[in-house]
């Protein structure tokens, strides 16, 4: 008798079917039975699942991928990524909020760490256009910056958000990037890279936060690159040859450590 995989193991083979829908566009459910060797009921269920996240459309006999989705930007796919590393490089960066301040946090899924660990510094003003992270601070003065509301990416974009930011002014701001090359940074959609651009005149100090996994690769938006920021922190699985572009912009970098 065969033992019941685990959830963790359940999860990881929808985020590979997942990826293997993104990257095809559109594929059959008994392609994807057989390519991931379970019975055709279970395929249905890791789809609806799916479905249900809306992570993918379930048509009869196929399934397609939202058309602006990618596997950098679905926020429930990457929330579980990488985590040991975002929980380290939060934690090096959460005393450099002070009591009182106004925060502006993107809807970056590095972040959410972040948010969790500044949920117990008083008195802040939260500005924000991810939900999830309206929802982790909610013990904050928390300012959702609403307009078009995106619910593959949990968060708001579009002009009025743009708009919002133009107006603000934080005391500090934390980003974090889709993908990053030679300090350049970039996005697979539009909208997120214009509000990404935005974000950097709302605040009087920036800082980027970004795992090794963002980096050597590009998407199809650039937004601007590190020069704009007062500090990256990463990790130490992320390239020399990166640290060292990110500092010739004259940028800072901090590097922590995540015990791999």
């Amino acid at each position: 008798m065969n033992a019941r995989p685990s959830e963790a193991a359940v999860e990881q083979r929808r985020q590979d079917v997942l990826r293997h829908v993104v990257d095809r566009g559109q594929v059959r459910i008994d392609h994807l039975a057989e390519r991931f060797q379970v019975s055709l009921m279970t395929m249905h269920r890791d789809l609806d699942d799916l479905a249900a996240r809306r992570m993918l459309r379930k048509l009869r006999g196929r399934v397609e991928a939202f058309p602006s989705l990618t596997m950098e930007t679905a926020t429930r796919f990457r929330i579980g990524l990488h985590v040991p590393e975002k929980e380290a490089i939060s934690a090096a960066v959460a005393d450099e909020v002070r009591p009182g301040s106004t925060v502006l946090l993107d809807d970056s899924s590095t972040l959410f760490p972040l948010a969790r660990l500044l949920t117990s510094v008083d008195g802040l003003t939260v500005v924000t256009n991810s939900v999830t992270i309206a929802q982790i601070m909610s013990g904050s003065d928390v300012v959702l910056v609403g307009g078009r509301y995106r619910g593959e990416f949990d968060s708001c974009t579009g002009p009025d958000v743009l708009r919002a930011l133009s107006r603000l002014r934080a005391d500090i701001a934390f980003m974090s990037v889709t993908t990053i090359t030679e300090g350049r940074l970039f996005h697979p959609i539009q909208d997120y890279a214009e509000i990404k651009e935005a974000l950097h005149g709302s605040a009087r100090r920036t800082l980027l936060l970004a795992d090794h996994s963002k980096f050597g690769k590009t998407a199809t938006y650039a937004h601007g690159d590190v020069g704009s920021f007062d500090l990256v922190v990463t990790d130490d699985g992320t390239p020399q040859h990166e640290l060292d572009a990110i500092r010739a912009f004259g940028t800072g970098v901090r590097v922590v450590t995540t015990g791999d």
